[in-house]
């Protein structure tokens, strides 16, 4: 069984792109924090490449940011490659089935209308709210 779970945030914005047949395509790179025993251990964090495919590539690229805090739930892909050199290189990647958004859309840097904020009037504090 090849099965992948990740949790982590965006590094940078995802990368939409488009096959030849129209297929979309959504790259970025997850950081996942590593786990550590001891108390006074430096957090360090893991860069994982992800790719995703079809229509929920397309909500990635119109839905994420960098900082997006996702879960991932995919599969290992190794691939390879001849480079220009003519060495043979590998890829490691996760292809992902299943995303799921965690945490709250990150701002970015735009101001909500004061009417988007609440919804209604304010009740003065001396009035009985009638239900």
């Amino acid at each position: 069984m090849n099965k992948v779970i990740l949790t982590g945030r965006l590094v940078r914005d995802p990368e939409v792109r488009y096959t030849q047949t129209g297929k979309a395509v959504a790259s970025f790179t997850l950081a996942v924090n590593r786990r550590f025993s001891s108390s006074d251990a430096q957090q360090t964090a893991d860069f994982i490449p992800i790719v995703v495919w079809d229509k929920l590539a397309e909500v990635c690229g119109n839905n994420l940011v960098k900082g997006s805090q996702v879960l991932i739930e995919g599969r290992i892909q190794i691939r390879s490659y001849d480079a220009q050199d003519g060495s043979k290189r590998y890829v490691t990647e996760v292809i992902a089935h299943e995303i799921e958004f965690m945490g709250s859309k990150p701002i970015n840097n735009v101001q909500t209308p004061p009417q988007a904020k609440s919804f209604g009037s304010e009740v003065p504090c001396d009035e009985e709210i009638p239900f």
